[in-house]
């Protein structure tokens, strides 16, 4: 497993760290790097897609349901162990789950499937602004907090966003655009691909959920619970993809949002599903 030099940047860690270690036979192991709190959730799934997709090389992911069980710490490897659920002529099923120590973090089941021809529709891609001149999603959140630096380095894919909260807490619909890509090229493995599709798939979702109730940044405590993602077309993430996402329904602290993404020429590359904790901190938002 290659590791990342102190001087790379935010890419090149995460596409090392995607370069998972074989233990044993279905168990590989993910290194996850320094760093403070909990471990991005979109890391820990996109870790697992390529422990999973190790072991169907013939296939390619078409869907995955997860549940985040506890956060994960950085700084402590994580071992996936993949169990191979069924082996099929047209599909193959996985259950992933990852370790760290011995509490189980994450817990991924995974269908992948051999390419064929048949039905083909979909929803036009919704308008949005390009994102060339869009504000930054870092820049967003220190402007919203009132604090530049509480600024966060750049991550390893770029955000810009479409529809901005609101600093002063103004209720705004449940629904939100943003563009997401790499912060440069990705090599030519199509699993490679996919998980970053996945990682950058958790992005902005929970807070969809949090926009009706005015709870930007600094307002709210948030938590993804589980995730789900439907991959309708081989990803490339060689350009921008719009990520569309909406929250049909709240309650009890938990957020249901939906996501769509699509590529430049309009085509939906995925769909995504994810329930979220959302809290006010104590003392009000």
């Amino acid at each position: 497993m290659s590791a990342p030099g102190e001087d790379a940047g935010p890419l090149d860690r995460l596409l090392a760290r995607l370069d998972l270690a074989a233990a044993e036979p279905d168990v590989f192991v993910g290194e996850t790097g320094r760093g403070e709190g909990r471990l991005f959730g979109g890391f820990v799934a996109a870790q697992a897609v390529v422990a999973a997709g190790r072991t169907a090389p013939e296939r390619a992911l078409h869907s995955l349901h997860a549940y985040f069980l506890r956060p994960g710490r950085p700084g402590v490897p994580l071992r996936y162990a993949v169990q191979r659920i069924r082996d099929g002529r047209s599909f193959a099923t996985r259950r992933v789950v990852a370790w760290q120590g011995d509490e189980a973090v994450f817990n991924l089941a995974a269908s992948f499937a051999r390419p064929e021809q048949g039905i083909s529709h979909q929803d036009p891609m919704p308008d949005a602004p390009a994102p060339e001149g869009l504000p930054d999603w870092e820049d967003l959140r220190a402007e919203i907090l009132g604090d530049p630096r509480q600024r966060r380095r750049d991550g390893p894919v770029e955000v810009r966003v479409c529809d901005p909260d609101r600093a002063d807490g103004t209720p705004l619909p449940p629904r939100r655009r943003v563009w997401l890509r790499p912060r440069g090229p990705l090599p030519e493995d199509p699993l490679v691909h996919l998980a970053v599709l996945v990682y950058a798939s958790d992005r902005t979702l929970v807070g969809t959920a949090a926009r009706p109730h005015g709870l930007p940044w600094g307002r709210r405590i948030a938590a993804s619970l589980d995730h789900a993602v439907w991959v309708h077309r081989p990803p490339r993430l060689d350009d921008w993809l719009l990520y569309v996402s909406e929250s049909p329904a709240a309650h009890a602290g938990r957020g249901l949002v939906f996501g769509a993404l699509y590529d430049r020429p309009g085509r939906r590359i995925a769909s995504v599903a994810q329930e979220g904790l959302i809290r006010i901190p104590r003392g009000g938002a």
